[in-house]
């Protein structure tokens, strides 16, 4: 991959930003190290970007530093990942309200596309994490809103291959059928207490799907 930015500070946001992107699908797992040269080299740009991209990610909790192994992916700890469950619902059912006042046709068809695709596929199918996190980054995006979806992409970062919880695919579909229903209608009031309750009635301890 390369990638040309005019401007120091730009090629910094976007080498922070791949490498949360990393994050997110898992690509990049817990413990694993980061080796400078190589992300250079993968994403185009000489070795400070990356270097001070990893500073900003260190500071915001998802990378460490060691003065021996350098830097390495940050292991979630149960407590951290239960609290960052909490920060996701409450952030993305105001995004799920403001979406509701904005989302179009368009929207809604993919948004329906993406949960039938989720639902045909068998508990423990590895492509289920990529569409459920293109189902609600889809959502996040209708909100309009470029804080609310930077802020939800370093909490999918810090969940490592984005959540996991415990229910089946079925389940999860079902609820995101009753999303979909209030975002249909334009009520952002249930679409924000059913997404709510989308992620808070799952159980993040068990890890097996999103």
């Amino acid at each position: 991959m390369t990638t040309q930015v005019s401007g120091y500070v730009s090629k910094t946001d976007m080498v922070a930003a791949l490498i949360r992107e990393l994050l997110i699908t898992g690509e990049l797992g817990p413990g694993e190290q980061l080796r400078q040269r190589d992300l250079a080299q993968r994403f185009g740009v000489s070795q400070t970007p990356v270097r001070e991209a990893m500073r900003r990610l260190e500071s915001e909790g998802l990378l460490s530093c060691d003065t021996h192994r350098g830097f390495t992916v940050v292991a979630a700890d149960l407590g951290r990942v239960e609290e960052n469950f909490r920060i996701r619902a409450a952030l993305e059912s105001l995004g799920a309200s403001l979406a509701a006042r904005k989302v179009d046709p368009a929207g809604l068809r993919r948004l329906r596309e993406l949960n039938e695709q989720m639902r045909a596929l068998a508990d423990g199918d590895p492509r289920y994490a990529e569409l459920n996190r293109e189902f609600h980054f889809t959502v996040y995006e209708y909100a309009h809103s470029p804080l609310l979806l930077s802020l939800m992409r370093l909490l999918w970062a810090s969940l490592h291959g984005g959540p996991k919880v415990s229910r089946t695919h079925a389940e999860s579909a079902r609820q995101h059928d009753q999303i979909l229903a209030a975002l249909a209608e334009g009520d952002a009031g249930a679409a924000s207490a059913r997404t709510y309750q989308h992620i808070m009635g799952a159980d993040p301890v068990k890890e097996v799907s999103g």
